[in-house]
């Protein structure tokens, strides 16, 4: 095997616990169009472990295309092409590993010696640039079989070849690497721009990763020109074998739209057509900063640096986009961003999966038709999930029939708006509506083993909710309420069963946020527990037990966050001074943006809860308390201009504070709060608590989890005297 001193990236070492994809050549007889060199990437473990590229499997790689190149230089050969195991090609770089062996592992361990550090990372650069690129200059035609995920380099893997096919059950196609504070590195931002275009391409590279790491489905992929053609997953490797047969004798054209990669054979483009091309490049590049600026304020370098190099690859040759991908891909390997998201998605890739002092799963009932109480915005939505993932009967009930009939009709049409953009199938979006009724009796919850409550704040009116539901329902059946600060363990008190009772809190919107605070209250048993957990696994969300104290995690830490900028109003400072305090934090929301979300009102309620729960550090704004009695909504109008009657609110007081004070006052207080939820037994460790911000607040990949970031910039020890990690 070639090693690694013949390739650039002399002095890597190997990964830790690499496990090696190994790259598998067999030949296939395509009759009349010769004989195709199949290499299938497999890592020898099945799907739920990807094939990921370490230097053993790059090697790996280009052993195979080494022999392939000699193959086909000596006729024997016409085409080579590129598969993957069942359900996946690969998930791209060995990030972890590369972490480890560049820079050490941990977020709180220092880099290696700074110059070998860079060295090793710019070989990671330059290893993958110069295994892939042979895709795309051996003397025969390149087919990459796209047959199920493609993630970072596993898509660049396809990119560098010639053509491309697609499987239809594709389920994560995607350049996810903006996400974790790295660019794609190994062709992804000079390739993909050339052939779909910039404003598509930034729309994979940055505007995706930067909301919630989407990914593309294979549709969705094939849609935007990335495969040539795709086909349905059951007889995906024949179809595209048959394909290539097609295209290497001619039978098969072709076309794709004018990229940068597909000018005309008569040669460059006309000064015209050049300088529309520009146009469009510099328009695209500027949307994609100007969206990058809205979510991150210049937080963080990957997107940035992401843009820039897609900026450049319309007019730089092959070697200089390549050269600018490595130079930017070894400065980030090196980065606290990089260490900071891989810390950051290993807790959504494990810890979330297998959440902290969860029951056995054995014990867990099964669910054959939730009950919803109440049918305003937050029920309905949890309705619509509900249906859409266990696909059972979902019943909605309200204190009468036309607000069942508003929160039904809100189900329905959401279901309608998803068939119309192509998610759901017109069969499937009637049979998700079929499942979706709604009643003014709670009688229609008498064979329901789930049911969740979602009414007004108020213990009171919660109470009164599981006692008459209760009454009607099985002994087996769990009762849930989506409670965002009150006590689970009071609402359960005087009930028959209070063992069933549970905590099931989800984060507005219910589609889009991953995460759900699964809330064991004093009376909450085993078979409550797991049964609410198994139910958050088919709703495709993340579960975090936490204990029955006030506003659970998010809310308390965000309600002590925004309280604290809400008392430096109260000061004196500006409205858009302590708005844009947090602004270098890079969040997915200003303050008074997610004041706006959550309402003035329920913000003043939670906040005067937790102050009688917790005390005096839980202020409660005279001017939110002015604001929430106006009725006015925002600090903003639906324009998003400051309102200049709430600014006449917000107006007064003789202490203003600079927004460095403001965000260090914020931070300190978290720093604080934390300290003393983890005292109080709120999650099992502090690593609950960094997921719990992650998945539910939003808290940014790039700077991992919130206790290392207040460990990292020394602010838990200057509040606390230690770092959260002993």
């Amino acid at each position: 095997m070639t090693s690694i001193a013949n390739l650039p990236g002399t002095g890597l070492p190997a990964f830790p616990g690499e496990v090696v994809t190994r790259a598998i050549t067999r030949d296939v007889d395509l009759g009349p169009a010769g004989v195709l060199a199949l290499i299938t990437l497999d890592n020898g473990h099945d799907h739920t472990k990807p094939n990921t590229f370490g230097p053993q499997g790059l090697l790996s790689l280009n052993a195979a295309l080494g022999v392939a190149a000699a193959r086909a230089a000596a006729g024997e050969i016409t085409a080579v092409g590129v598969t993957g195991k069942p359900f996946i090609l690969a998930a791209g770089a060995d990030l972890d590993g590369a972490a480890h062996a560049i820079a050490g592992s941990g977020l709180d361990q220092e880099p290696v010696v700074e110059g070998m550090a860079r060295t090793r990372a710019l070989a990671v650069a330059t290893l993958g640039h110069a295994v892939f690129r042979r895709l795309g200059e051996l003397t025969v035609p390149s087919f990459c079989f796209i047959n199920g995920v493609a993630l970072g380099g596993g898509l660049e893997v396809a990119l560098h070849c010639t053509y491309r096919t697609l499987s239809a059950g594709a389920g994560a196609v995607a350049l996810p690497e903006c996400f974790l504070g790295l660019v794609p590195g190994w062709g992804g931002t000079y390739l993909l721009p050339r052939l779909i275009g910039p404003a598509a391409a930034l729309k994979v590279i940055v505007e995706h990763p930067l909301s919630q790491n989407k990914m593309l489905t294979g549709p969705e992929a094939f849609g935007l020109g990335i495969a040539d053609v795709m086909f349905e997953p059951a007889d995906f490797l024949e179809e595209s074998l048959r394909w290539a047969a097609g295209v290497l004798t001619g039978g098969v054209t072709v076309s794709r739209p004018a990229s940068l990669d597909a000018l005309p054979p008569a040669g460059a483009p006309s000064p015209a057509e050049e300088g529309a091309r520009a146009a469009e490049w510099d328009a695209a590049v500027a949307a994609a900063r100007f969206f990058a600026d809205g979510k991150l304020h210049g937080a963080a370098p990957a997107p940035y640096r992401a843009i820039d190099l897609v900026a450049g690859a319309r007019t730089a040759t092959r070697d200089e986009g390549f050269a600018a991908e490595d130079e930017a891909l070894a400065d980030l390997l090196l980065s606290d961003e990089l260490r900071a998201g891989l810390y950051a998605f290993d807790l959504v890739q494990k810890r979330a999966r297998r959440p902290a002092g969860a029951p056995d799963k054995s014990l867990a009932r099964p669910v054959t038709k939730v009950g919803v109480v109440g049918a305003g915005l937050m029920a309905a939505q949890i309705a619509l999930l509900f249906a859409r993932r266990l696909q059972v009967p979902v019943v909605l009930t309200d204190l009468d029939q036309a607000r069942v009939d508003a929160g039904v009709g809100y189900v329905h049409a959401e279901v309608d708006k998803l068939a119309a953009r192509g998610r759901v199938t017109t069969d499937a979006a009637s049979r998700t509506k079929a499942l979706v009724t709604g009643t003014a009796s709670k009688d229609g919850f008498a064979d329901a083993d789930f049911v969740i409550e979602a009414v007004f704040e108020e213990l009171s009116v919660k109470r009164q909710v599981f006692a008459e539901v209760e009454a009607v329902v099985s002994d087996t059946c769990v009762l849930a309420t989506n409670t965002s600060s009150l006590s689970v363990s009071a609402m359960a008190e005087g009930l028959a069963h209070p063992k069933r009772v549970v905590g099931f809190h989800f984060f507005n919107p219910v589609a889009v946020l991953p995460l759900v605070e699964v809330v064991r209250g004093a009376a909450t048993g085993d078979a409550a527990l797991a049964t609410a957990l198994a139910v958050g696994a088919k709703l495709r969300k993340n579960c975090v037990i936490v204990a029955d104290r006030p506003a659970f995690v998010v809310n308390r830490l965000l309600t002590r966050f925004l309280g604290e900028i809400t008392r430096a109003v109260d000061e004196g400072t500006p409205v858009e001074v302590a708005e844009h305090a947090a602004d270098p934090l890079g969040l997915p929301m200003s303050p008074f943006l997610l004041l706006a979300l959550v309402g003035p009102r329920i913000a003043l309620h939670v906040a005067q809860t937790l102050q009688a729960a917790l005390g005096e550090r839980f202020a409660v704004s005279p001017k939110l308390r002015a604001l929430a009695e106006s009725g006015k909504p925002s600090v903003y109008r639906p324009d998003f201009s400051v309102d200049p009657e709430v600014l006449a609110l917000l107006a007064g007081g003789e202490h203003p504070s600079s927004g460095a004070e403001v965000l260090s006052r914020a931070l300190e207080g978290l720093a604080e709060e934390i300290r003393f939820m983890l005292d109080e037994g709120v999650v099992a460790a502090r690593e609950d608590i960094d997921l719990c911000m992650i998945l539910g607040a939003g808290w940014p990949f790039h700077l991992g989890g919130i206790t290392p970031y207040l460990d990292r910039t020394g602010i838990a020890v200057k509040v606390n005297g230690a770092p959260f990690r002993a």
